[in-house]
């Protein structure tokens, strides 16, 4: 007799049923406002670029026109001027906000250090919408600040946390909720693991899967981790300016684990060059009937696994997609792994977000939870791996006061 508890039940955001429906509808929706919105790209050649296509993603749109892009190097900014096909040019992204008074902006910049000053001049300059590079900012005092500044304008805030615009995500919800997994007892995720492993890692590629982690499981309630250097604990020698603007940072090996609102732990871990480049980057809903595997950046991007995941068994079990027509069913939305790679599906939502007043799937309120999950893991390895609460008492980076 199964005597486990049912499994838990996940509220669904009424808004991601909303985009799973209208996706295929989006261009016609978005058509009823004929005048396309104006978009401003900044980007910074040698300090983070254009992040992953931020720049050019808007030339897919016809919601959207291009009209001017800011780069502080002059060989880039030409460059930005010739791929982008456009005559205004800056190399000071605020006098860009100035001059043009574009309605959305890319912040494109993969160096974290730049998001903060850029997006809250964006806001002041009065844009309606901001595309930014993940990760969101460094601390969750930057998050605190940009929450703030867009919400007091009532400016539409979108993060580059693809798979968070997934429209199957909603599917893999519903089945979670109708037990097609038993009940969850984990989720687990990985980092790539490459030469970045640990906490760079969780930095850079870690924000997608804290993001994803908070769609199945809520917000994070507290977290306790271990940071380690070649096998042992990271201590205040080790610190050091992280890459791509992420500031102090030390470890190349990172074990966290969350405790979630609905019930279920959440364990985060990376270690440098210990990652396979066909399987890692991913997350795993882990129920006592089978498994989910969503892997970031391939499509189809979620597998099922039926069957106790404990029990061996003589035949081999076979993994199945799940797309947004169902399980082992062929995608009906073309051209979708392409679009969610392109940075096409989260753009639409932004426009939609802007002119529908709404906020995007993927807004403030998502990338700062991301934000605050990443520095729990150094807040809790500063205090030994004791537990620490959620939201952090202290708002600034926890390696400073290591």
């Amino acid at each position: 007799m199964n005597t486990l508890p049912p499994p838990p039940r996940i509220a669904v955001p009424r808004r991601q049923f909303i985009a799973t429906a209208a996706f295929a509808a989006a261009a016609s929706v978005l058509g009823a406002e004929s005048a396309p919105l104006s978009v401003a790209v900044i980007g910074h050649t040698g300090r983070g670029g254009y992040g992953h296509g931020l720049d050019t993603m808007w030339l897919q749109l016809p919601e959207t026109t291009v009209v001017a892009v800011a780069d502080a190097d002059p060989k880039g900014l030409a460059a930005a001027q010739a791929k982008l096909k456009i005559g205004k040019g800056y190399a000071d992204y605020r006098r860009m906000l100035a001059e043009v008074r574009p309605a959305i902006v890319a912040v494109g910049p993969r160096h974290v250090d730049q998001h903060r000053d850029m997006i809250l001049a964006a806001v002041e300059a009065g844009v309606r919408g901001i595309y930014m590079e993940k990760p969101f900012c460094r601390t969750p005092a930057e998050a605190d600040e940009i929450w703030a500044a867009c919400a007091a304008r009532g400016v539409r805030l979108a993060v580059a946390h693809r798979n968070r615009y997934h429209p199957v995500l909603p599917v893999l919800v519903e089945m979670i909720s109708g037990g097609a997994i038993g009940r969850v007892l984990e989720m687990r995720a990985r980092g790539k693991e490459d030469q970045r492993g640990g906490a760079l890692d969780l930095w850079v590629l870690g924000s997608h899967l804290c993001d994803l982690a908070t769609v199945f499981g809520g917000r994070a309630l507290t977290c306790s981790a271990t940071v380690l250097q070649d096998g042992r604990p990271v201590t205040q020698a080790d610190l050091h300016e992280g890459d791509e603007g992420v500031g102090l940072l030390a470890g190349n090996e990172v074990h966290a684990r969350y405790a979630m609102e609905r019930g279920m732990p959440f364990f985060f871990d990376s270690v440098a060059k210990a990652g396979v480049a066909a399987a890692g980057f991913g997350l795993q809903l882990i129920g006592t009937e089978g498994m989910i595997d969503l892997r970031v950046d391939r499509e189809p991007v979620a597998h099922l696994l039926a069957g106790s995941p404990f029990q061996p068994v003589a035949a081999p079990r076979a993994w199945v997609p799940i797309t947004t027509g169902g399980v082992g069913k062929p995608e009906p939305m073309a051209n979708l792994g392409k679009d969610l790679a392109g940075h096409l599906v989260a753009g639409r939502d932004l426009v939609a977000a802007v002119r529908e007043g709404r906020e995007p799937l993927c807004g403030p309120a998502q990338g700062a939870a991301t934000v605050e999950m990443i520095c729990a893991a150094f807040e809790s390895h500063r205090r030994g791996g004791a537990g620490v609460e959620l939201p952090l008492a202290d708002r600034g980076n926890p390696l400073a006061r290591l």
